[in-house]
């Protein structure tokens, strides 16, 4: 049922015929994918793009980049962890991913969010409201089969599977039929106070759905039309690999992103003790009885401490993880998923996710962040929409006027924006004494 020549396919196959990378191995097209993204601009722009905490603020915790890259490890610990597990289990150690393919989908997995981080995702979708909306999972999808340098039309080119991998919500925007609030403003570069109302529904972009067609187009129209179903909030599947992704995304926002709150002493002791291990001794989990070792040392006097403890956080996860059939699709790429090994497991992972986004990202300090970046972005799409022929790049402008939706290439420039470029472009805009002809963004 895998058709592993299908899922090396690219969409465009052509434009790969120059690459020599003299070998035979069948894991050769995702080296190629994997080499694309990591020397694409895209994700070398991961590197000063917000994950959780400003960027600017310390050069000591994470970006979006650092951020891939980990969860890019965590994704390749997850298939070893599999691989030993399933050893004699013929269909499910066939269905496991190479390294260099669930390494290809997770380094690209965030290359399509903003600066700012959500922030500055939830004020592109305010501002593309009315011409498609904006996502940030679904900018991903556009930037490596469109956007991207290595293909006038095709972006990264990138493989069947990787593209598989990267789509986590397999829906197109207009499918949620979203009604935002009518906002009223005495002028264009009006911010409102609240964005609250404008978080995009979790999708592709309507642009890309031909790209999820040629994707799904090896399954049956059974599996096809499943695999699309949505739910009250979300879509209900992802494939495989994407599951696999998704996991090591959780663990990592989880266990790293904790790592960094602890480092920059933004929670405490009593606060974790509180707020997870008492609820994590109400679950039926082997992590209780070094849970108390694992509290003294994340708190400990030292960093080697807290690496230790966050080091066996990881693994306490990474060796839990098993493959589950859905028994909804015909193909096992689509059926099964990667996840932990029971409900336990995973509300034990939800408990430590919530701590961090109830003590690190609800507090004020990061939401002031984050409505600072939200102007920044509003106000640059709103002055570049109005007066695009003389402020945007000559060569986006080209874009700009070849396109049926112009304001989705104001959204793709602005996306893809670094925080000091995005900070950079708006005083140069809007500050007094600010700029000048000889700057360079």
């Amino acid at each position: 049922m895998i058709n592993h020549a299908q899922l090396q396919d690219r969409i465009n196959p052509s434009a790969s015929k120059d690459e020599d990378w003299n070998s035979t191995s069948t894991d050769t097209a995702y080296q190629i994918d994997r080499a694309r993204i990591i020397h694409s601009a895209s994700f070398r722009r991961l590197q000063a793009k917000t994950q959780i905490l400003g960027i600017g603020d310390s050069d000591f915790y994470r970006t979006r980049l650092t951020h891939s890259m980990e969860v890019a490890q965590l994704g390749f610990g997850i298939i070893e962890s599999l691989k030993t597990k399933y050893r004699d289990d013929h269909e499910m150690f066939e269905l496991i991913p190479s390294q260099n393919a669930i390494e290809s989908i997770c380094l690209a997995h965030d290359i399509g969010h903003p600066a700012f981080g959500h922030g500055g995702e939830i004020a592109l979708n305010y501002s593309m409201r009315n011409d498609g909306g904006f996502e940030g999972n679904g900018q991903t999808l556009r930037i490596v089969s469109k956007l991207a340098e290595y293909t006038p039309e095709n972006g990264m080119n990138l493989t069947r599977r990787t593209l598989l991998g990267l789509i986590k919500y397999p829906a197109p925007y207009s499918s949620f039929n979203k009604k935002y609030p009518e906002i009223e403003k005495k002028n264009i570069l009006e911010v409102p106070l609240s964005l609250s109302e404008f978080h995009p529904p979790k999708c592709i972009l309507d642009s890309e759905l031909e790209i999820l067609d040629w994707c799904l187009d090896i399954f049956t129209q059974k599996d096809k039309e499943n695999f699309k179903k949505i739910g009250p909030k979300r879509t209900l599947y992802k494939s495989f690999d994407s599951t696999i992704m998704e996991l090591a995304d959780d663990i990592s926002y989880g266990i790293h992103d904790l790592e960094d709150a602890v480092a920059l002493r933004l929670v405490t002791f009593r606060q974790w003790n509180t707020l997870v291990v008492q609820k994590l001794k109400l679950l039926n989990i082997k992590l209780n009885d070094d849970i108390h070792e694992i509290s003294e040392l994340l708190f400990g006097i030292n960093n080697k401490e807290r690496k230790h403890a966050i080091s066996k956080l990881i693994r306490y996860f990474l060796k839990n993880v098993i493959i589950e059939k859905r028994n909804v699709f015909e193909n096992p790429l689509l059926d099964c998923k990667a996840t932990l090994e029971d409900d336990d497991h995973l509300q034990a992972l939800e408990i430590i996710k919530n701590f961090v986004v109830d003590n690190v990202i609800k507090q004020p300090e990061i939401q002031i962040l984050d409505y600072k970046g939200q102007e920044i972005v509003i106000k640059l799409f709103e002055i570049l929409s109005s007066n695009a022929k003389n402020l945007l790049p000559k060569s986006t402008y080209d874009q700009y006027e070849k396109a049926a939706n112009k304001n989705r290439v104001i959204c793709d420039y602005i996306s893809g924006m670094t925080d000091a470029y995005a900070s950079r472009l708006y005083h140069k805009l809007f500050t007094p004494n600010m700029g000048s002809v000889f700057d360079r963004l």
